[in-house]
């Protein structure tokens, strides 16, 4: 990871890790409207948090190959994990939060020492050996969204919980 001044409670000048977020996200090329919708997040993070959004591409779904197509996207994601990577997969019957407690948990998340991995399923969820693989889980929502639509939301509320941590003006309690 690379290093970036810090100031805090460690004093100014200290050097400090700038923290690594992969997004992980099974599909086809989005849409030009989600990618312009990424990339503006993408951007707003600046240096102090490095985020990274790669595309896993389908498998493709024969008959009756739902269980093998799910295997073989898990082997795709589980593959392009950085070593040591701490996976949280975005899954229904995850974990949902509120604005400040998913600023709490990202900032646990982060505070590990390794680089983030937010999973992003395809059509079909994550089958068992990603389920095994990933205990922790997030949930956007009670209700269904497009998975294209799901990068965008997770890039938001990523940045919306980032910028609690750093007391920027982007997220207002109503």
């Amino acid at each position: 990871m690379v290093g970036a001044t810090g100031s805090g409670a460690g004093g100014a000048g200290r050097r400090r890790r700038v923290s690594q977020v992969l997004i992980l996200a099974v599909g086809h090329k989005p849409p030009a409207w989600v990618s312009e919708a990424c990339a503006d997040y993408l951007g707003r993070f600046g240096r102090r948090l490095k985020v990274e959004l790669r595309e896993i591409p389908p498998a493709r779904r024969g008959p009756g190959g739902g269980a093998a197509a799910l295997a073989q996207e898990g082997a795709k994601l589980l593959g392009a994990l950085p070593e040591g990577a701490f996976p949280v997969l975005l899954e229904p019957r995850g974990q949902m939060f509120d604005s400040p407690g998913l600023a709490d948990a990202l900032s646990g998340w982060l505070m590990r020492g390794s680089p983030l991995a937010l999973l992003i399923g395809g059509a079909d969820g994550f089958g068992p050996q990603m389920l095994a693989r990933a205990p922790t889980r997030w949930s956007l929502s009670a209700l269904t969204f497009p998975h294209m639509l799901a990068r965008v939301m997770v890039l938001e509320q990523l940045y919306r919980a980032f910028s609690l941590l750093h007391n920027l003006p982007y997220h207002r309690e109503h």
